[in-house]
C-alpha cells in the first residue's frame, strides 16, 4: 500500500513521526512526503526533521506565508499535481493547519480516501481558524483517529459515522515517550533550579500590543519571585520590538527551541505558562501545572483529567495561580487513557486491515 503524509507546521512533525515508523515496519508499505513549507523557518525544520527522525520530505511545496486564504489555496494548487502524479491508497493529514484542510479538499474531489490523524478536537469557538479547518476536514475525512473519547462524541454529535471513527490516543506523546530520555544532554548549564517556561504564539495575546503589554507586565511581576524562561516566536517577538518594551534579567527572551531542548525545558520547569494546543498536552502527560492564556481549549482532557488550567486574558488570575503553585497547591492530574506511546502502532493495524 502507498500511503501519503502532509504536514505543514512544526506541530504536524510530532504527529507524523510515529507513524511513518509504526507503517515502515510492515512488508509490502510504500510512503510519500509531502512538507507544504507553510512553517518556513527552513532552519528549524531541519532541526525538527533531524531529532524525531523523519525522513527528508519527497516533496517540498514551499508555500511559505500569506493570509489563510493565499496560504490554502497556494497548498491546494502545488499539492493537486504530486498527489495526481503519486496515485496514494491513503493521504493522511494531521492536526488543524491550513495544510490540513487544503490538502483533505483536494483528495475528496479526487476521490483519495484521507485519514484524519488527531480528529475530533473541538474548542466550539468558532474565531479560531484552526476551529474551521478540524470541522471541515472531519468532514471530508474516510477514517477519523481521535486522541481522546471526547473526540468520539464530538464527531458523533456531527453526524459522523462511528465506522469511521477509531479512538487511538495520542500520536504527540508516541514521540515524546519515545525522545525522552534523549533529553537531558540538551538542558543548557545556566538553567536555574526553578523557572516559569513561557510560550506565546497566538493572535489574540500577541496582536493587540495594549493586551500584550498587559501579559509582559504579568510576567515581569512574576518574575520577581520566579524567574521566567521564555522562548520568543519570530510574531512575538516582532510585536514585543514595536511595543519597545524593556524586560528585566529575571524575564529570559531566549531564541525558539529545538524539540528535545523545549521537551526538556518542560520537563524541569516548575509551572509553564503557554498559548499552545500541544503543550497542554505534554505537560499533562509530564505531570507538569500548565496554565493556558486562552478563553477555549480544543483539548478539555487537559483540563479535566490533567494538570492544565484555563486563564484566559485574567492576569490577577495567572498571578495567583503561579502563587499557588509556589506555595505547594498545585493541581495535580493523571495521563488520560491511550496516552500510551503506542497511538501510531494502533493507527498503523487499522490502516493495514483497510488494505
Amino acid at each position: 500500500m502507498h500511503f501519503l503524509h502532509v504536514v505543514g507546521a512544526r506541530p504536524n512533525f510530532m504527529k507524523v513521526a510515529p507513524l511513518t515508523h509504526a507503517l515502515a515496519a510492515r512488508p509490502g508499505v510504500r510512503q510519500t512526503l509531502v512538507h507544504t513549507g507553510q512553517h518556513y523557518d527552513q532552519n528549524m525544520s531541519d532541526v525538527f526533521f533531524r531529532e524525531l527522525e523523519i525522513p527528508e520530505p519527497d516533496f517540498n511545496l514551499a508555500v511559505g506565508s500569506g493570509t489563510h486564504a493565499e496560504q490554502t489555496g497556494q497548498i491546494m494548487l502545488r499539492f493537486e499535481p504530486v498527489v495526481v502524479e503519486q496515485k496514494p491508497d491513503w493521504v493522511l493529514v494531521y492536526g488543524d493547519v491550513n495544510s490540513t484542510i487544503a490538502a483533505a479538499l483536494v483528495c475528496a474531489k479526487l476521490q483519495i480516501p484521507v485519514a484524519h490523524v488527531e480528529a475530533g478536537l473541538r474548542s466550539f469557538d468558532r474565531r479560531m481558524p484552526e476551529e474551521i479547518n478540524r470541522v471541515l476536514t472531519d468532514q471530508l475525512a474516510d477514517l477519523l483517529f481521535t486522541p481522546s473519547a471526547d473526540g468520539d462524541q464530538n464527531l458523533l454529535r456531527e453526524g459522523v459515522p462511528r465506522e469511521r471513527i477509531h479512538f487511538v490516543g495520542n500520536v504527540m506523546i508516541d514521540t515524546l515517550v519515545r525522545l525522552l530520555p534523549k533529553t537531558a544532554a540538551t538542558l543548557p548549564p545556566e538553567l536555574p533550579e526553578r523557572y516559569a517556561l513561557v510560550t506565546l504564539h497566538r493572535p489574540s495575546n500577541v496582536d493587540d500590543l495594549s493586551g500584550l503589554k498587559s501579559l509582559l507586565d504579568a510576567l515581569t511581576a512574576i518574575g520577581a519571585t520566579l524567574p521566567i524562561i521564555f522562548p520568543v516566536h519570530p510574531r512575538t517577538r516582532q510585536k514585543i520590538a514595536e511595543l519597545g518594551f524593556r524586560h528585566s534579567s529575571n524575564l529570559r527572551l531566549w531564541e525558539p527551541q529545538s524539540y528535545l531542548q523545549f521537551l526538556a525545558l518542560q520537563q524541569k520547569a516548575t509551572i509553564v505558562i503557554t498559548d499552545s494546543g500541544g503543550i497542554q498536552e505534554e505537560t499533562t502527560f509530564l505531570g507538569v501545572p500548565c496554565l493556558t492564556l486562552r478563553d477555549t481549549t480544543e483539548r478539555p482532557v487537559t483540563v479535566t483529567e490533567g494538570t492544565n488550567i484555563m486563564i484566559g486574558r485574567d492576569m490577577n488570575l495567572l498571578c495567583r495561580e503561579v502563587e499557588a503553585v509556589l506555595r505547594g497547591e498545585r493541581k495535580n492530574g493523571g495521563i488520560p487513557p491511550l496516552w500510551d506511546g503506542r497511538a501510531a502502532e494502533r493507527i498503523a493495524q487499522i490502516l493495514e486491515a483497510k488494505g
